[in-house]
């Protein structure tokens, strides 16, 4: 049967940039089978499915698949995904308005806040549904120097040093000196697959970092490669930046208050990404975060399926 769909370029205001996405609604009927091929006929990063949710009180059930697997949890996907069900719901109403709704995860509930607005683009901002856990891993810096065809020295950068988190989806933290050696990574997957840990049963998923960016605004600089995924490198990465909140709150020693940090993304791709996080900080630990970001529809259309 006919269904739609549409796709968002997300962690953006501007079309073409940012990270696309495909939006498949009324997909109650897709088995799991189907709902991966679809995905891999997209072949985006991630492919977000809109069902019905097991909660009447909550505005949609979310499946969330990239060309490789299923995911428990994306932020890409939240944020767009929770624009589209917006617009799809407000029909054209004009006027900008707040709006809130839990979308179910297979991590759990997340709670988005949706403004809309007349002519700007959309946003969307998430709590993130858990809190970042660092996890046990060991890191030979010459064999990661190599996956990223750097020197060891490269990696690092004051007292940050690769590590592993994970707030639904597990990454490795590889700080890098500064944006010319972050701009100089030629990733290797195979070189990446002999000394990636596994985590949460999976190959963990690359996240260099360093501070500042191409875009002055931005705090970080960042670049994410997932082959377990299937994908070569995403423009925009919600849930490393979920993963990420715990490396920044441990080797900076964040204070407690409220910190608003820029993360820029995908710069190197030609598809440039701005993700906004927000970390509350008391009694020394994350007692919150949220994430968010801009969305723009670009195209929309029916699936024969």
């Amino acid at each position: 049967m006919p269904r739609r769909y549409a796709i968002y370029d997300v962690f953006t205001d501007t079309r073409l940039a940012g990270n696309p996405l495909a939006v498949v609604f009324d997909a109650d009927d897709l088995d799991d089978g189907t709902m991966q091929r679809i995905a891999g006929e997209f072949n985006l990063s991630e492919t977000v499915f809109v069902r019905t949710p097991e909660n009447p009180a909550h505005s949609a059930r979310l499946r969330i698949f990239t060309p490789g697997r299923e995911l428990p949890f994306a932020g890409h996907p939240t944020v767009g995904a929770a624009i589209a069900i917006a617009e799809a719901g407000e029909g054209g109403e004009a006027g900008p308005r707040d709006l809130v709704s839990v979308l179910e995860e297979n991590v759990g509930p997340v709670r988005c806040a949706v403004r809309l607005g007349a002519r700007k683009a959309a946003f969307a901002e998430f709590d993130v549904p858990r809190k970042a856990a660092r996890l046990e891993a060991a890191f030979d810096r010459q064999a990661l120097a190599d996956a990223f065809s750097l020197k060891p020295g490269q990696i690092g950068f004051e007292n940050h040093v690769p590590s592993l988190w994970s707030a639904g989806v597990a990454f490795v933290m590889i700080p890098v000196h500064d944006l010319a050696a972050a701009a100089a990574v030629e990733f290797d997957p195979t070189l990446w697959e002999r000394c990636a840990p596994f985590a949460e049963g999976r190959l963990a998923s690359a996240y260099l970092y360093c501070r500042g960016g191409v875009n002055h605004v931005a705090r970080f600089h960042t670049r994410m490669f997932a082959p377990d995924m299937g994908i070569a490198e995403d423009p925009a990465t919600g849930a490393a930046v979920a993963a990420m909140s715990g490396a920044i709150h441990f080797f900076d020693k964040l204070v407690d208050g409220h910190h608003p940090l820029l993360i820029e993304q995908g710069v190197e791709m030609g598809r440039p990404s701005l993700i906004h996080l927000h970390l509350d900080i008391a009694g020394g630990t994350i007692a919150g975060a949220r994430i968010g970001g801009e969305a723009v529809r670009i195209a929309s259309g029916t699936l024969d399926l």
